[in-house]
């Protein structure tokens, strides 16, 4: 019969010596106790793997520890279970580790799972209901409610038929972890094996990754090749979400890398010692989680000191839900979503949990009402893909956000990124502004509105003037440039901006110029075309057409606007027509000669170098030439195509 292997994986949970490690043994054949502490003690201390065929489906399962003292470790465990088989033997019944594992797995968001009631051979059929109506009552009002509850012996086989066809409907039940996501392995230990180099062991939580493929080990940056890959022990090209895999990196050294470490697509994940997060507390003790609290940190296979930091008020109360913010005493990896336990740190237990929201680069304005509104807003747009593009979208600093820069936010892969853009667009949430370059649609209206108010109130300053300067407008919108320039060609297409000769108006705006300024423009204009390359100054000008001098600094605004003048440097303006003599003659001179000394210039326009120089520096700015030192030679024109 041909085995199905699917990217599932469950795990056990229970009370030490409740007979977990004993029924994985008859599911898979498998002894996952292998360290000689392990065996000698008759007690699991690590996490145990093996590959599980379930009706021709093939599946891991996990065995976690049960001691009190291996709480950490069974935490590791557990973050990658998809279904749980909680164990409960039928003698001792329901235990501490019971009821802290059942906790966890609830916080961990674990949805599928069933309880095996072990070691009946031990007892009667009284106390086999006695503690079936025990389980029934612990697992009201969790996952576990109405989940199956099946009387199984390891010594005798009882019942074992009911649980394997419960186990079938159990796997059955799950859907597979999807495999397009960012490959991300939190590592559960390394070790060397000679010839080989360094192997890395864990459950994948997103993504799939490939012999050859690149990876990057966090916190330590250290960059590696993937040169071999097993699944549940047998050679394999590639291994995805939900697997358990050995991953082997040649190069590096196995005491560099330690439990917690993550393994991952190079680009989309940084240690942050900063994260936002959703927190449930448990509700069974009577309990309240202070302000600044120390605590113990779960995540992955990760355990780390934190503090944390309430959102709101200066208390939580047992069964409260909030948003915090953890500090790290070291940095941590993880990220969107990710699931996590909170512990006390003495004496340790467990006390809530809840999912990541997002990194954070500096501790937040706790009590600032917009700074609560959107993580809110956030921890509420994180549990879905598109959800989380769309607000990232919408909150991008410079109104639009790169494909790439998209990608790394939200922890997609560009290919799926570009998929929830598709939609968002089609479904008229977002906007493409350019190739490669996205924005939310609210935001671009209110950038638009912002760019069409600032020409609005320009042209009620100055309506002489036919627009806005280009740079001016690129400059007072705050944006990055080349968002700003995207946003411009739009309201151009829409029709409701125009521009011409680097100046951006209303497309109504029509230049209203009093009769008084015309004839101060057209006095002006007279004497810049009478004394060609050698023109006044403002002061000169004003004096020489007997303006006083505000009058006539606005007619040469209006005559520069209007391009009758020509700015050639901040304090020195020429007519149109001696700028386009200027040119004629530099041209002409350099087809010629090929080049020309800057100080010879003046020689040609028969001017002073106080004209020269700042008309050569102009023409080198507008394209026409390049100046090597003290030298000018004519541009050559770009190739078209």
């Amino acid at each position: 019969m041909a085995v199905q292997q699917i990217n599932i994986t469950l795990g056990t949970a229970g009370h030490i010596d409740h007979g977990k490690t004993t029924l994985v043994r008859l599911l898979t054949g498998c002894e996952t106790d292998r360290l000689k502490e392990e065996i000698e003690r008759g007690m699991s201390i690590e996490l145990g793997f093996a590959p599980c065929l379930v009706a021709g489906i093939e599946v891991g399962i996990v065995d976690v520890p049960g001691h009190e003292h291996f709480i950490k470790t069974m935490v590791a465990g557990a973050t990658g279970m998809d279904g749980v088989l909680l164990v409960v033997a039928a003698d001792d019944g329901i235990m501490p580790q019971t009821r802290e594992h059942l906790d966890i797995l609830t916080l961990l968001g674990i949805r599928h799972g069933l309880v095996a009631l072990t070691k009946i051979d031990r007892v009667g059929s009284d106390r086999t209901g006695e503690v079936t109506a025990d389980i029934e009552r612990l697992v009201r009002g969790t996952f576990l409610e109405g989940a199956p509850i099946l009387p199984v012996s390891n010594v005798t086989g009882d019942g074992f038929d009911a649980f394997l066809k419960a186990l079938r409907d159990l796997v059955r039940s799950i859907r597979p972890k999807r495999a397009d996501g960012v490959f991300r392995l939190p590592v559960e230990k390394a070790f060397s094996i000679k010839g080989h180099g360094t192997v890395l062991t864990g459950i994948p939580v997103a993504g799939s990754a490939r012999v050859a493929d690149e990876v990057v080990l966090l916190p330590q940056g250290m960059a590696g090749r993937i040169s071999g890959l097993q699944v549940y022990g047998r050679e394999a090209e590639a291994v995805v979400a939900g697997q358990c895999a050995a991953i082997n990196i040649r190069h590096w050294e196995a005491g560099a890398v330690r439990r917690g470490s993550v393994l991952a697509l190079p680009g989309f994940f940084e240690p942050a010692d900063w994260y936002i997060c959703r927190l449930r507390l448990l509700a069974r003790e009577p309990f309240s989680l202070k302000n600044a609290a120390r605590v113990k940190f779960h995540t992955g296979t990760s355990e780390v000191p934190g503090t944390a930091y309430l959102m709101r008020g200066d208390r939580a109360a047992a069964g409260e839900e909030c948003l915090v913010q953890m500090r790290f005493g070291e940095p941590l990896v993880a990220g969107p979503g990710d699931r996590f336990i909170l512990r006390t740190a003495s004496p340790p237990t467990t006390v809530g949990g809840g999912s990541i929201v997002e990194a954070a680069s500096r501790r937040l304005k706790r009590h600032d009402p917009q700074v609560q509104a959107d993580l809110a807003e956030r921890a509420a747009a994180v549990l879905d893909e598109e959800s989380f593009v769309e607000y990232a979208l919408r909150t991008a600093p410079s109104v639009g956000a790169a494909e790439p820069e998209l990608a790394r936010r939200v922890k997609v892969q560009l290919a799926r990124l570009r998929e929830i853009l598709a939609n968002l667009v089609a479904d008229g949430r977002a906007v493409v502004i350019a190739p490669g370059l996205c924005a939310h649609r609210l935001t671009v209206e209110q950038a638009e509105k912002r760019l069409l108010a600032i020409l609005a109130e320009y042209h009620r300053q100055s309506p002489e003037s036919r627009g806005l300067p280009a740079g001016e407008l690129l400059e007072a919108a705050g944006l990055a440039r080349e968002v700003t320039q995207c946003l411009l060609a739009r309201l151009t297409a829409a029709g409701a901006i125009a521009s011409a000769a680097g100046r951006i108006a209303l497309a109504e705006h029509r230049p209203n110029v009093p009769a008084e300024d015309r004839d101060a423009m057209d006095a002006l204009e007279w004497l810049f075309r009478r004394q060609d390359l050698s023109p006044p100054s403002a002061a000169e000008a004003a004096e020489a057409a007997g303006l006083p001098e505000g009058r006539a600094a606005k007619a040469l605004r209006l005559l520069v606007d209007e391009q009758r003048l020509i700015q050639v440097a901040p304090d020195l303006v020429f007519h149109r027509e001696a700028v386009g003599r200027a040119l004629e003659i530099l041209v002409e001179f350099l087809r010629k000669e090929g080049r020309l000394e800057s100080v010879k210039f003046k020689y040609l326009l028969n001017t002073t170098r106080k004209y020269a120089i700042p008309l050569l520096d102009y023409f080198d700015r507008i394209g026409v030439t390049r100046a090597v030192g003290h030298t000018r030679y004519l541009k050559a024109p770009r190739r078209q195509g």
